[in-house]
């Protein structure tokens, strides 16, 4: 789905938010979010580790800047591709 025409009172499904498809609806869930209400005031950082604990591998970092750019639309941030958070997370996270 293209980030910028997704309308926050629209989403009600996991598909229904910016940057993401089945594969990642898939891994929020496999983590126990079902709703996109449950990422309000998520830590994406903790969102993607329990991801790779649960997957058992080290997911690809661009995960993580999915999960940054799901919880910022959900605390109310305007909707922006994914990897518009790559340098951020490489500032603030390193290499993960």
């Amino acid at each position: 789905m293209n980030p910028a025409k997704v309308k926050r009172d629209q989403v009600h499904q996991l598909q229904d938010l910016p940057n993401v498809g089945p594969a990642v609806a898939r891994d929020l869930e496999l983590i126990g979010i079902r709703s996109p209400a449950q990422l309000v005031g998520a830590d994406p950082l903790h969102l993607y580790q329990r991801l790779c604990r649960e997957r058992g591998i080290r997911q690809d970092p661009c995960v993580l800047d999915t999960f940054i750019s799901l919880t910022r639309f959900m605390g109310g941030e305007e909707p922006r591709p994914w990897w518009a958070y790559t340098a951020e997370r490489k500032r603030r996270y390193g290499s993960v």
